[in-house]
């Protein structure tokens, strides 16, 4: 697994996307016109009136802005506030600050809880994490068996990593009988996902004679 397409995946998590509430539609529109500091209030206010995609949207600011703006604190208080409200990205993110240490001290069973709220609550990517933190044993426990539940629900939601990863696993009969044809069609689900290596693994296989 690449590293850096991981951390290319976890960034995608905090991608400003709309929302229905008009005053925090309104602060993406700002931040995207380079008024950060206008969206900044407005995102405030969303959070402290309730609206925790606000609070989620200010937590990424503060997290992934460079110079002056970036602020761990704020952001891991953000996307507490988030998480605890229902907001399956905020436990992600929080989620990987403490797994990476990202501003705080790295915590990899707090790390754990997040994650799986992640994932219960539709953040898929949350769910190929925590299968990754089972199937290497980072930090917790190593079980082979969730980890491939995790990825099979993180890859049928859309996780081309987690596909790749299902793909590597029965290429390899890796806790699973070998199957390279399931292989096949999981490192084709990854490469139409748009995982490189998905596509490359789908070429070797297919040179095997592998349909």
């Amino acid at each position: 697994m690449k590293i850096i397409q991981l951390f290319g995946m976890i960034v995608l998590m905090i991608v400003f996307i709309g929302c229905n509430t008009d005053i925090v539609d309104d602060g993406m529109k700002e931040f995207h016109k380079g008024n950060k500091e206008k969206s900044i209030k407005l995102w405030s206010k969303a959070c402290n009136d309730g609206n925790v995609k606000g609070c989620f949207y200010l937590g990424a600011l503060y997290d992934y802005e460079k110079g002056k703006l970036r602020n761990k604190k704020k952001a891991k208080e953000l996307y507490t506030k988030a998480c605890n409200g229902g907001n399956a990205k905020g436990c992600f993110n929080l989620g990987s600050m403490y797994s990476y240490g990202k501003g705080i001290k790295q915590n990899k069973k707090k790390a754990k809880e997040l994650y799986s709220k992640a994932c219960d609550g539709g953040a898929s990517l949350g769910c190929f994490l925590l299968g990754l933190m089972y199937g290497e044993g980072d930090g917790i426990k190593k079980d082979k068996k969730k980890a491939l539940i995790l990825y099979n629900k993180a890859c049928n939601n859309g996780i081309a990593d987690g596909c790749f990863k299902l793909g590597f696993i029965y290429t390899n009969g890796d806790g699973v009988k070998k199957d390279k044809k399931k292989a096949l069609t999981l490192y084709n689900k990854a490469c139409l996902g748009g995982y490189s290596d998905g596509c490359k693994n789908y070429k070797i296989l297919r040179k095997q004679g592998i349909e």
